[in-house]
């Protein structure tokens, strides 16, 4: 699990709220910077100074581009005309030149116009000489033989039999009155002829009159037309009904003798029409293209004249960088500044949250130092009562143990009655000791990934039936060095005032998650720690009594349902173990407590049951304890079940009786050899007179006798000290058969190192 970092304005308002609040009016009031305000006019000007260019420059750029287009649309239209006025005169001159060769050969059918051959070849030579378009001029006789032409003489033997314009025209077809691009028969050079069809004096077909022009002449006048440069961006085409290409320029190597089918302008001549634009991808050219296209009069020809929509983008972007340039340059200063003015407000933010996280540590200090005298005053006052109040426990639990191991009938519902008693006065007491941080903690380290699925049970006891229960004990948690016992007591605690919260039913949520605290966050506590957070959507709190939610003995429960030292014993809980509770609620938005507890560094430790090896040892024989304890009727209490227990007993009520005993006896056995009389010291710790009982356990493990010590408290000061000695502990108030189970360990113990109490040690 990644650990969260923590967010410095979040460790204001926890770190408030994790203590009690000081007396507001002793700070000075600070005017509130609104630094949101001023982050969002700032990020509105930097938009505004981004969006309002990119508008204008986008608006300028389509503007450009439609002028460009429209600018070549006309330049294409204009060309076009002069393209088809072109066209149209060089067809209609050799509409009359084919005319005045039928006018010669009237009359004549294939034999007279091969025997006046020499006669027409001069003609024909006369006529078509003249025009650079014309390659050659052609009669052909009715099967399509060669009968004279203005190249050669005498004719060559060919036919044009299996021509297509040949055949077309003598079958009729308009079309092929003009044909495609071939190599000429006669002139042996690319051309495409235009041929009339002769007439025998009984109108039917007698032959074909074919005059060759030169698509390299159309060639040369589109490229003059065009401005006479190969890298034109514009085209020009000289193309038949069906997309044949007769002539075309820019001419390249590997283009088409045919226009696409499906084009936009075989559309457009499929429909009929005789002029117009198109839009179009030119298979000839492999370009997108702007095309004007025009009929040449009645010929089945239309010239186009197309302008490169590459070349218009190429313009157009030259235009566009400069457009740019010069109107994001100054953008670019202005977007500078106003990013720097942004940084400048966060560096300000940061500031302001720092001068506010010390405020709040400030006031988070002086809250927490009253906090700490009030509930030092209020613990010397607990300590000293939950002692007494212990003993009195004490008192009664070994009596109705006596009572209950003596087998008195008639009693039980009694004793239950009395033990139930006991079990709500120790919770009492633990709480007051708790909040007083008197409590002795009995830390081992825990996985929460493990221990939380167990708690299932007891929380649900705690809820109720009308609140859902959710736990997510998270993915790889940290483990942590709590008391575990403390730990269920604080999570039952927060789990019943969700309940009162939640009345009509609601939920309720565990989850636990890594997080870690820096210096720089403002939060009273640095390091690694394992957030748990306790959430409820009950009816929440107010700020008012917010404020005193961790407060001792304060609680807005009806009389008899809360004795206030809830919240108070997490809260003291969380501090003794190294850590903090914090506590966010709002009316109507429910309730949030978090825990953060310290990271443990060793692993978890295994729980298992005390092997006491009681059972095993076979042992039967009592054990020689000497009782140290300053209350006489807590001293009888114990004295008489020990006995009962088998062991025999030596009372003694202060420490420096006891070690008095020890000296004597520890003389007795330097100069005599005889053993110590006791098997077991158990001693209270805290008693009137010089010494106190850890005091006791140092001078009697001085004496090197190995003797087991155990020692009974009830502060947790005493027990922090009571670690460091090599004696085992017992916190009041403690269960007797606890203190039985580690008499057993010790019999058990002292029967495998083979001093039985019974042999080496004969009653007295």
């Amino acid at each position: 699990m990644t650990p969260n970092r923590f967010e410095p304005s979040r460790a204001h308002r926890l770190s408030s709220s994790a203590a009690h609040r000081p007396d507001e009016a002793s700070f000075p009031a600070v005017p509130e910077q609104n630094f949101h305000v001023r982050r969002i006019t700032l990020i509105a000007l930097l938009v505004a100074a981004i969006v309002l260019p990119c508008v204008y420059v986008a608006a300028m750029a389509l503007s450009d581009l439609h002028t460009r287009e429209a600018d070549a649309t006309d330049v294409t239209l204009r060309t076009v005309r002069v393209a088809e006025e072109h066209a149209l005169k060089v067809f209609d001159m050799n509409e009359t030149l084919n005319a005045r060769i039928i006018d010669l050969t009237a009359g004549l059918d294939d034999e007279g116009i091969s025997a006046r051959e020499t006669e027409i070849h001069e003609k024909l030579r006369t006529m078509g000489g003249g025009y650079p378009q014309v390659a050659a001029v052609s009669i052909f006789g009715h099967e399509g033989a060669l009968l004279a032409s203005s190249r050669y003489y005498p004719s060559p033997v060919l036919s044009i039999r299996e021509r297509d314009d040949f055949m077309g025209i003598r079958a009729g077809q308009q079309l092929e009155h003009v044909s495609k691009v071939m190599t000429g028969h006669v002139t042996g050079e690319q051309v495409f002829n235009m041929g009339v069809a002769r007439k025998a004096a009984d109108g039917s077909f007698a032959g074909l009159v074919s005059i060759a022009l030169r698509p390299s002449y159309f060639d040369a006048f589109y490229r003059e037309l065009l401005g006479g440069s190969d890298r034109t961006p514009m085209i020009m085409t000289l193309v038949r009904t069906d997309g044949a290409v007769l002539a075309h320029f820019p001419r390249n190597p590997r283009e088409p003798a045919v226009m696409a089918a499906h084009s936009p302008f075989a559309e457009a001549v499929a429909q009929g029409r005789r002029a117009g634009v198109v839009r179009m991808r030119s298979n000839v050219d492999d370009d997108d293209l702007i095309v004007a296209f025009r009929h040449i009069g009645s010929y089945p020809v239309y010239v186009l004249c197309g302008y490169r929509t590459s070349a218009i983008r190429a313009a157009w972007y030259r235009r566009l960088s400069v457009l740019i340039l010069s109107m994001f340059t100054p953008s670019i200063a202005l977007w500078c500044v106003i990013w720097l003015s942004l940084r400048r407000l966060g560096a300000e933010e940061e500031a302001w949250e720092r001068w506010q996280a010390e405020a709040s540590m400030r006031r988070s200090i002086e809250s927490a130092y009253r906090q700490s005298r009030k509930m030092e005053a209020l613990g010397t006052l607990v300590g000293s009562v939950a002692h007494d109040f212990n003993n009195l426990l004490m008192i009664l639990s070994a009596n109705v143990q006596i009572a209950r191991r003596r087998g008195v009938t008639g009693l039980d519902r009694e004793l239950s009655a009395m033990e139930r008693a006991l079990k709500s006065g120790q919770s009492l007491t633990r709480q007051l000791l708790g909040v007083a941080r008197k409590q002795p903690l009995r830390t081992e380290t825990l996985s929460l990934e493990r221990w939380l699925p167990t708690c299932r049970e007891l929380l649900r006891a705690s809820l109720g039936a009308k609140v859902s229960l959710v736990i997510d004990p998270g993915v790889d948690t940290w483990p942590m060095r709590v008391d575990i016992a403390e730990l269920e007591l604080a999570l039952i605690n927060i789990a019943v005032n969700a309940r009162d919260a939640m009345a009509n039913g609601g939920r309720f949520m565990v989850r636990a998650t890594n997080i870690v605290f820096r210096r720089e966050d403002g939060f009273p506590l640095i390091g690694d720690f394992v957030q748990l957070s306790l959430e409820d959507t009950g009816v929440g709190m107010a700020p008012d009594i917010l404020a005193r939610a961790f407060e001792p003995l304060f609680t807005t429960k009806p009389k008899g349902m809360g004795t206030g030292l809830g919240l108070p014993q997490v809260f003291a809980f969380c501090e003794s173990s190294g850590g903090l509770a914090a506590i966010d609620s709002a009316v109507g938005a429910g309730t949030s407590v978090r825990l953060y507890l310290p990271r443990a560094t060793g692993e978890p430790e295994a729980a298992g049951p005390v092997e006491t090896g009681a059972g095993e040892s076979g042992a039967s024989h009592g054990l020689r304890i000497l009782l140290v304890e300053d209350n006489e009727e807590v001293a009888a209490g114990t004295e008489a079940l020990l006995q009962m227990m088998g062991h025999q007993v030596t009372c003694v009520f202060n420490a420096d009786t006891a070690l008095r005993l020890f000296d004597d006896a520890h003389a007795k056995q330097v100069s005599t050899g005889e053993p110590l009389p006791f098997d077991v010291v158990l001693s209270d710790i805290h008693m009137p007179g010089a010494m106190n009982g850890i005091d006791l356990a140092e001078a009697v493990l001085a004496f090197d006798t190995r003797l087991p010590v155990i020692l009974v408290t009830g502060y947790a000061e005493e027990l922090d000290r009571a670690r460091h000695v090599d004696v085992r502990v017992l916190s009041k108030p403690f269960d007797i058969r606890l203190l039985e189970q580690m008499l057993e360990a010790i019999q058990h113990d002292l029967a495998q190192s083979g001093t039985d109490p019974a042999t080496t040690h004969p009653a007295q």
